[in-house]
């Protein structure tokens, strides 16, 4: 079939399966062409189909030769219905990395469950015995807690009162102020129950348990703080305070861990055009505006680039993990330059539906937005018919 993009709102309703393999073959490249990085072998990925996830996986299987396992919910293809974005990055993952002799296999469902816990730890056992990295990057609005059945659903919201400030509809380049009312204590808790770090410890825990996690292994969550800016919307609102759940859990499970001497880290990450980040009221006029500045100074990453920075320079670079005084990694270190975060600051009170063509990179944000579906991608021809039906290797069932 012939496959085009299908928006409603922030979401875009169909993926395109030749453009999401041309993305995971683009990084695939990259993470290459930085030479190799004495990292881990055997590693489990968490949240392993898009975003942060899925270049953790390719930075791990491209850049340290590592066996990988794969968690993820995603929606497969069927005649005539194309299937999620993150189906096709895996099926692209995995052919590229049983061509390289790579280990790689992937269970597709609710990484919140039991069963799903359950599955992977069998398939650790009798394929890989221990693992030495675990990557958690779930990006889920919705949790079914799997001791209590109660589902939860997280929202964006401010904590203490109303917010207003501009926000951009990036299909139009419309800029607009939106007003987003405060949150309930029932919305934060149902926030930090679903983006906090009590699965992350359940997780690690469940492994553990099993004795699955080798001597030293490491494990790592992915969090973003951003500028004042944002804060009412992001770090001083719900997701806010689900991060800092999940900071204070990186914690506990270092302690877990000590028997084996194994650590738990929370990686601050740059602001990046995702699924989850589209959502967010505000986040995407700030992008835009940190876009332009970032390629003006030379300093842009995507996923891909953050991620080999973070495995290359921070986690085995052979020294001292060097964390922040909470804790924290620290790899959006250029975002938060303060002359990158000075400029942002003076662009955003000009920012309006006429000027930020030129100010901002609303071209660059609105590409970032159709890649991560496999649209807009170079080379691609999209006039020509490609199988939709296209299944993932290792995909145990």
């Amino acid at each position: 079939m012939i496959i085009e993009p299908r928006t409603r709102g922030f979401i875009c309703l169909t993926a395109h399966p030749k453009g999401c393999e041309q993305n995971v073959i683009n990084q695939i490249n990259y993470i290459k062409s930085k030479g190799s990085i004495n990292g881990p072998k055997n590693v489990l990925v968490i949240g392993a189909s898009t975003g942060f996830g899925l270049a953790s996986r390719i930075t791990s299987a491209f850049g340290s030769n590592a066996s990988t396992i794969g968690v993820f919910l995603e929606k497969p293809p069927k005649p005539s219905r194309p299937a999620s974005p993150g189906w096709y990055n895996t099926a692209a993952f995995e052919k590229e990395a049983q061509e390289a002799g790579l280990y790689a296999k992937s269970i597709n469902g609710d990484a919140f469950s039991n069963e799903i816990k359950e599955q992977t730890i069998e398939l650790i056992k009798k394929d890989l015995g221990q693992i030495d990295l675990v990557i958690y990057s779930l990006a889920s609005p919705v949790r079914v807690h799997p001791e209590t059945g109660v589902k939860h659903k997280s929202s964006l919201k401010p904590i203490g009162g109303s917010y207003t400030n501009k926000t951009v509809d990036f299909h139009t380049g419309d800029i607009s102020q939106i007003s987003i009312e405060p949150a309930t204590e029932e919305d934060i808790e149902n926030t930090v129950t679903v983006m906090g770090g009590e699965d992350w410890k359940f997780w690690i825990d469940a492994l553990q348990k099993e004795n699955l996690l080798s001597p030293e292994a490491k494990t790592v969550a992915y969090s973003y703080i951003g500028p004042k800016l944002t804060e009412p919307v992001y770090r001083k609102g719900t997701i806010g305070r689900a991060k800092d759940d999940l900071e204070a859990t990186a914690f506990d499970i270092t302690k877990s861990l000590s028997a084996i001497n194994g650590n738990a880290y929370v990686s601050v990450n740059k602001a990046l055009v995702t699924q989850a980040s589209s959502a967010i009221p505000v986040i995407p006029l700030y992008i835009s505006l940190l876009y332009k500045i970032m390629k003006e100074n030379n300093v842009h990453e995507g996923c891909i680039e953050q991620m080999q920075r973070l495995f290359a320079d921070r986690l085995y670079n052979n020294q001292e993990i060097k964390t922040d005084d909470k804790g924290r990694i620290r790899v959006d270190d250029w975002e938060m330059r303060e002359d990158i975060q000075a400029k942002i600051k003076e662009l955003w009170d000009s920012a309006t539906t006429e000027t930020l063509g030129t100010i901002g990179d609303l071209e660059g944000y609105s590409n970032d937005f159709f890649n991560l579906f496999g649209f807009k991608v170079d080379g691609i021809d999209y006039t020509q018919e490609v199988n939709e039906v296209v299944e993932i290797p290792g995909l145990q069932s």
